[in-house]
């Protein structure tokens, strides 16, 4: 076994390379990042509230599976019913707090679709 084979760069032609593959992400990236606290706070409130609506909605098809496949009660669809709404309404208070829209949460899921 050669000992170029160990090496990420092996001649001029790979550093070569690197730079620009380098230079093209230097274009793509911002040239800083704003590291104000209230954007860090309004980027980490859009992540998690995504990533919340996404598992709410999982939730929810689940929920309607389980109804159509008659699997719960009467008593059992209603609190479903009632925790689903609570946690819709605290979406939407979180929403307004942080000055999010549904289309800020929405995600591209592929073959799936979108989010919202």
């Amino acid at each position: 076994m050669e000992e170029k084979n160990n090496k990420v760069l092996v001649g001029s032609d790979d550093v070569e390379t690197f730079a620009e593959e380098l230079a093209n992400t230097t274009q793509v990236l911002p040239r800083h990042i704003d590291v104000n606290p209230e954007n860090v706070e309004h980027g980490l409130a859009k992540l998690v509230l995504t990533l919340v609506e996404l598992i709410r909605k999982l939730m929810e098809k689940q929920a309607m599976r389980r109804m159509d496949g008659g699997s719960l009660s009467e008593e059992e669809i209603e609190k479903l019913g009632e925790s689903m709404l609570l946690l819709e309404n605290k979406m939407d208070e979180l929403k307004n707090y942080f000055g999010l829209k549904n289309e800020d949460l929405n995600l591209d899921l592929g073959p799936l679709g979108k989010l919202m």
